[in-house]
């Protein structure tokens, strides 16, 4: 398996990703070395730094509320951000999600830290009035910022029962290795940017 999600980059020099999530990067309901954020930890190595960020049931408003400080305490190369989702579930304004992850996107920028962005898709339950526009906000972000960017983490993950937890929001440990193939392309151009 290690060999597997063995990540190919080659960098002169250490760097840190630091991801900042929710319960999606946070590793609920499984062990956290089973998370797909240790998982890419694994894969680049020790000459690389991951930091997880993550908690469970985060929005985008304390994402927000607390990035400036873990900004100034791990000095990442790389911010790679997911959040959104418990905006969604819970019916907050797209607009303010919208405006919450700007401000976050910008933050690091400005402090010349290159951003991956994960997006999410809701149920369809809460109806494509609100699915869409939400889905929708992420792609414009990336546009606006010039991101890397992943519309859907879950892709190739959510739609199968067998790779998610009985709540039908969670991937198992067995999806987890599949959000690293999804993931690794993103961070493999990050650390090349980083290079240019």
């Amino acid at each position: 398996m290690a060999k597997m999600l063995a990540l190919s980059v080659s960098f002169t020099q250490a760097a840190t990703l630091m991801v900042h999530g929710d319960s999606l990067s946070a590793g609920y309901g499984i062990l956290p070395e089973e998370s797909w954020v240790s998982l890419v930890g694994q894969a680049l190595g020790d000459e690389y730094r991951v930091i997880n960020t993550s908690i469970s049931g985060e929005t985008s408003k304390g994402g927000l509320d607390r990035l400036p400080a873990l900004l100034d305490k791990f000095q990442p190369d790389i911010l790679m951000v997911e959040l959104g989702a418990n905006d969604g579930l819970r019916g907050y304004p797209i607009d303010q999600m919208y405006d919450n992850l700007q401000k976050m996107i910008t933050l690091a920028q400005d402090q010349g830290i290159e951003v991956i962005l994960l997006g999410i898709r809701l149920p369809p339950n809460f109806g494509k009035r609100y699915t869409e526009p939400f889905f929708n906000s992420f792609a414009e972000l990336a546009q606006i910022h010039d991101l890397l960017y992943l519309p859907f983490i879950l892709d190739n993950v959510a739609q199968y029962p067998d790779l998610m937890q009985a709540d039908g929001l969670h991937p198992t440990k067995a999806g987890q290795p599949i959000i690293v193939e999804s993931v690794r392309p993103l961070i493999e151009r990050a650390l090349a940017r980083l290079k240019s």
